[in-house]
């Protein structure tokens, strides 16, 4: 039996339906889509759709089971639980930008740490859900800009307002841990992926989306910090990742219970100013890239970034499908078949959805 058949049939069994919250975002939309092509049930709970957004890009309101709800509504989100009956949630719901966290700190530590805390305040009193995978982020660990890869047993501090949210989320998600294995209640486990990059993101303030609207107006691309590495990663990697996380929680295989993992590519990490040369020979036609330093640098983002996910190889036999520069180019592509071929979005995900799986069934039969 291939992996893909495996994961399918392991998730879609389950005895109700996956709550995936953020549903509307980049990451969610792309995950509503693997579990519905899995033929697993899901729900989903979010803010309604940006302008734009993949979500409406590919007109997903009504596809699945949704209510448009801010996490930071406890009430709400109670209601929505006990109304749905989900069998496990994978949390995505975030303020995910870290310059937009210097602008609305409060509600980036509001929507980060007390909407994972009214998630899980829920997922405790509603007894249908039996694991929760909570998303944070690879910034959670103490940067000292040195480049080694983080394990997750690294010490965690953020000194943005979005990594210090982050962090503190990391902080509920190990308080809920100790209160299930003392009370009882689901299993909780925090994932932490690399910069994801793919299809459809739009987002400000992101290098692919800016690159992307410099590429589409012919425009001259300014790089902020072109020698800064960050570990880059097609989309559906980590969220592979997130699903067999979600197995092992439930057991398919569980020997040892962990409390994270990481998820990153397997080379060193990549500088902005290499991504923006890839994405601009994947386009069809060039522009020219002016590189600029951000002396402010040193008080927003850190220089370098790198992950080492050996314990999610050892333990979910996860791989990644694409290396860095592969989903790069991949991403570029799906921007040219969507904005200057005529392709629909929801076809070049699907394609690349395929591609994924097909690669992991090789990866399980090696």
């Amino acid at each position: 039996m291939t992996m893909e058949l495996t994961l399918g049939k392991r998730l879609s069994g389950l005895p109700g339906p996956i709550l995936v919250t953020g549903h509307t975002g980049f990451k969610g939309t792309w995950l509503t889509f693997l579990l519905e092509r899995l033929n697993v049930p899901v729900v989903g709970l979010s803010l309604a759709p940006e302008k734009e957004s993949l979500f409406e890009r590919t007109n997903r309101t009504g596809m699945i089971p949704e209510e448009f709800i801010d996490v930071r509504d406890a009430e709400a989100v109670s209601k929505f639980m006990l109304k749905y009956r989900p069998s496990s949630i994978i949390h995505m719901a975030a303020q995910p930008l870290v310059l937009e966290s210097y602008k609305a700190p409060r509600d980036t530590f509001e929507t980060n740490v007390m909407g994972t805390v009214n998630v899980l305040d829920s997922a405790f009193k509603t007894d249908s859900v039996k694991a929760v995978v909570v998303v944070t982020t690879d910034k959670v660990y103490r940067n000292d800009n040195s480049g080694r890869a983080f394990v997750e047993a690294d010490p965690l501090a953020g000194k943005d307002p979005y990594s210090a949210s982050k962090v503190a989320t990391e902080s509920v998600v190990a308080a809920w841990q100790q209160m299930a294995k003392v009370s009882g209640g689901p299993m909780i486990i925090s994932v932490r992926a690399g910069n994801v990059i793919g299809g459809g993101d739009w987002a400000d303030n992101r290098l692919i989306p800016d690159l992307v609207r410099s590429l589409v107006n012919k425009e001259k691309v300014f790089l902020r910090n072109p020698e800064s590495t960050r570990p880059w990663q097609h989309v559906l990697d980590p969220l592979l990742g997130y699903l067999m996380s979600l197995e092992y929680l439930l057991g398919v295989g569980n020997t040892e219970r962990v409390e994270s993992f990481n998820f990153g590519p397997d080379s060193t990490s990549l500088a902005v100013k290499h991504v923006a040369e890839i994405a601009v020979r994947s386009w069809p036609y060039g522009v020219e890239i002016e590189e600029w330093a951000n002396f402010a640098s040193e008080r927003i983002e850190a220089d370098s970034l790198s992950l080492n996910s050996l314990k999610a190889r050892n333990l979910l036999k996860w791989s990644p499908i694409w290396t860095q520069e592969e989903a790069v180019i991949a991403t570029f592509r799906w921007w040219h078949e969507v904005l200057n071929l005529g392709f629909t979005p929801i076809k070049s995900c699907n394609e690349e959805i395929e591609q994924a799986l097909v690669g992991l069934a090789h990866i399980e039969s090696v």
